[in-house]
């Protein structure tokens, strides 16, 4: 059975920062891109960072780019999601997905598998 479990999240003050963590089992992902997506209550699911399959190039949000890296371990079949100068907008329940081919997508779209998510909540 594939799973993604994300770890990592919790209740942090605006400027602070967190790193989620997102292990996947039953399967290596080591040839598909990851991603993170969050989505806030009453709103859709956004795309926040994304990975190659390599670890060597990646795509992020216009709202975190400067503030969020990710990256992987292929090794431990795990990705990351450093998270910087967090601010209150960022509050949200943050998903971890497998994509479907080597390369970063920005669209939920180009993701098969998804982790059950983990919640951030950043207080002003």
């Amino acid at each position: 059975q594939v799973q993604l479990v994300e770890s990592g999240g919790g209740l942090v003050q605006a400027g602070g920062s967190l790193r989620l963590s997102c292990a996947a089992s039953g399967r290596s992902f080591r040839g598909n891109a990851m991603g993170w997506f969050r989505q806030a209550p009453g709103a859709v699911r956004h795309f926040v960072a994304a990975i190659n399959w390599s670890g060597d190039s990646t795509s992020y949000a216009d709202s975190v780019k400067g503030r969020f890296t990710i990256s992987r371990d292929n090794a431990k079949n795990t990705v990351y999601l450093q998270m910087n100068s967090l601010k209150p907008d960022d509050t949200a329940v943050y998903y971890c997905a497998a994509g479907k081919g080597r390369y970063e997508s920005d669209s939920a779209e180009g993701y098969n598998f998804w982790g059950q998510g983990t919640q951030v909540a950043v207080s002003s």
